[in-house]
């Protein structure tokens, strides 16, 4: 009979706070060492451009699931996180195995072949690791090990090469003591946003690999504080809750789907990340998020365009804590999480399955902006009052980095005034 050995895959997602802005008609940066880090990095663009299809499809296909398990609850998470980390663990995983964990991050297997897999997620962490001026953004993985269990070298010289994979020794009899490294270790990469990631570990587990990415963007413009007020938020027929409503109004990048009948409005931060809110009208989130694809999105994209609007965006935190094994599963990543686990490439020996896959991720939003950006601004106001925008109901935030076209979080408000 097989051995049973234990790997908890954790992952963390952090965006850190948001800025609120009003964006310019024109998103081009003046500053000439842009230039140079674009040509420079236009090698691991192009490498990672070959993933920005499936990973999109599996940070969709994720979301569905998530959105049909918790139909009303706050949902956030980082698709490109969960991504990595199942990715970086396709390099020790062998037959059935690989394939369900490459296929169920949406990569078709006659397409695209593994090493390109792994060189394109390699030059995706390098290419958010050194973003723009303007983004602050960290990625990386661990793996925490127990003494007794001795992995290939070439495992952990081809992870440490391809996912900037750093390794620790742990001792996993002693829970105390491994969650307080592990957690230390998670809360100090996402500068303690992330904390009490790891609880109630088996001491059964001899490995852990975590996944992190951080997070923090100024927009270019901020909300000015005094404009904030309280203003009723409408999070079903029955349910009303006020919030810090922050208020400007200015010109922003609109438009309309009259398939899906929502608004969408792109505000662009400081440097290379973007996002889309999205307001769906009153009964038509069910719809919109059951028919998100990424084809929506570059449809919203090629549409946008520029008016003059008043808008209200809240004020709020949110986190999103989620076992994610069965969810996986539902996407047709099976075996690794059974005794069919074939993880041999990781020690040599096939006794390891992954027991547990816990997610967190975090959303902070106010109106606090870089002063200079405020500055350099100049608004030139309409005598006639512009219509308003107001998000008072519950609605999607989706933040992406341009340069990579990658999907960095997922979320979707329906009580922000619930913060986990």
């Amino acid at each position: 009979m097989k051995i049973t050995v234990y790997i908890s895959l954790l992952l963390a997602g952090l965006h850190a706070v948001a800025h609120s802005q009003v964006p310019p008609s024109h998103h081009n940066g003046h500053d000439p060492n842009e230039h140079k880090y674009r040509m420079h990095h236009r090698g691991e663009a192009i490498a990672c451009l070959k993933l920005v299809p499936n990973n999109a499809d599996f940070a969709f296909q994720f979301f569905k699931e998530v959105t049909l398990e918790a139909p009303n609850k706050n949902i956030f998470f980082s698709p490109v996180s969960i991504s990595t980390a199942f990715a970086m663990l396709a390099l020790g995983a062998r037959s059935t195995t690989q394939t369900q964990i490459l296929e169920g991050l949406s990569f078709n297997l006659t397409e695209i072949q593994e090493k390109e897999i792994h060189e394109g997620f390699h030059n995706l962490i390098h290419m958010l690791s050194h973003p723009e001026n303007g983004v602050q953004l960290n990625m990386g993985n661990a793996i925490f090990l127990t003494e007794k269990l001795k992995p290939l070298k070439k495992f952990l010289d081809d992870a440490k090469a391809l996912y900037q994979l750093e390794a620790f020794t742990t001792d996993f009899s002693n829970p105390t003591e491994s969650e307080k490294q592990i957690n230390d270790y998670i809360e100090r990469k996402t500068h303690g946003k992330i904390t009490h990631l790891v609880k109630d570990m088996d001491p059964q587990t001899v490995m852990l690999l975590a996944s992190f990415v951080f997070f923090k963007g100024n927009w270019e413009k901020p909300f000015k504080p005094e404009h904030t007020e309280e203003r009723e938020f409408f999070v079903d027929a029955e349910t009303t809750v006020k919030v810090p409503m922050m208020h400007q109004t200015g010109r922003f990048d609109f438009y309309f789907d009259k398939e899906l009948s929502c608004t969408v409005i792109q505000l662009h931060y400081n440097g290379s990340a973007t996002a889309f809110l999205v307001l769906p009208a009153k009964g038509k989130m069910k719809k919109l998020e059951q028919t998100l694809v990424k084809e929506v999105i570059q449809e919203w994209s090629d549409h946008l365009f520029q008016r003059l609007l008043s808008l209200y965006f809240p004020k709020f935190s949110i986190s999103g804590n989620y076992e994610i094994t069965n969810t996986l599963s539902k996407m047709g990543i099976v075996d690794v999480f059974t005794d069919q686990a074939d993880l041999s490439g990781i020690t040599g020996a096939p006794e390891l399955k992954v027991s547990k896959v816990v997610h967190k991720a975090a959303l902070d939003v106010d109106e606090k902006g870089t002063e200079a950006a405020a500055a350099t601004t100049v608004e030139i106001m309409a005598t006639s009052l512009p219509p308003t925008i107001e998000f008072n109901r519950p609605f999607l935030m989706l933040i992406f980095d341009r340069d990579t076209n990658s999907t960095l979080f997922i979320g979707k408000i329906v009580n922000p005034t619930i913060t986990s």
